[in-house]
């Protein structure tokens, strides 16, 4: 699927991320419950693929095209979102852990991020996980550890999309890339 959005004001350079989303009712869940921690950067629910990553706007036909063949290399998979974890101390993140799926995850955000074009300084080792809570008071950070322990979905993958960020507006879906295709 083609998607609008993302290209900064000046052409130069485009920001770029690349996620899993969760599927409905677990999204709309995850990102409610973010939201109410008050959490300022509650996006949607997903599992990062790729960070926030600059490009060049004159590199983005060669990493879309990289990600079609990714994704053609992949086939779809199961994905086991169960109970919580956290980053803390070393940062003040509360997640929702992947149970199932963690392979297919790293597999997948180790081949895009060959990507040619690509350079990223990754601050930690990858690790597959849906972030619930970021940087607020540490009182929330435990309520929403506590209150999503139980939580459990699966659900199969058979996308990943491309994700941009002009600077001036959220993130934007870009476009998807069906798993296997």
């Amino acid at each position: 699927m083609d998607r609008s959005g993302g290209v900064s004001p000046t052409g130069d350079t485009i920001q770029i991320g690349i996620a899993v989303d969760i599927p409905e009712p677990w999204g709309a869940q995850l990102t409610r419950r973010r939201v109410e921690a008050g959490d300022p950067l509650a996006v949607p629910a997903h599992v990062t693929l790729l960070g926030p990553t600059e490009i060049q706007t004159a590199n983005l036909p060669a990493v879309e095209r990289h990600l079609a063949a990714v994704a053609a290399g992949h086939l779809p998979f199961a994905l086991h979102l169960r109970g919580t974890g956290t980053f803390r101390p070393v940062t003040q993140v509360v997640f929702v852990a992947v149970a199932a799926g963690i392979s297919e995850c790293e597999l997948l955000a180790a081949a895009i991020a060959a990507a040619p074009g690509l350079q990223r300084q990754a601050r930690f080792p990858y690790h597959p996980h849906v972030t619930v809570a970021q940087d607020v008071a540490p009182e929330a950070l435990d309520k929403v550890y506590e209150d999503l322990a139980d939580f459990s979905a699966m659900f199969q993958v058979d996308a990943f999309t491309l994700f941009s960020h002009s600077g001036e507006a959220r993130w934007q879906p870009r476009r998807d890339f069906r798993l296997g295709d």
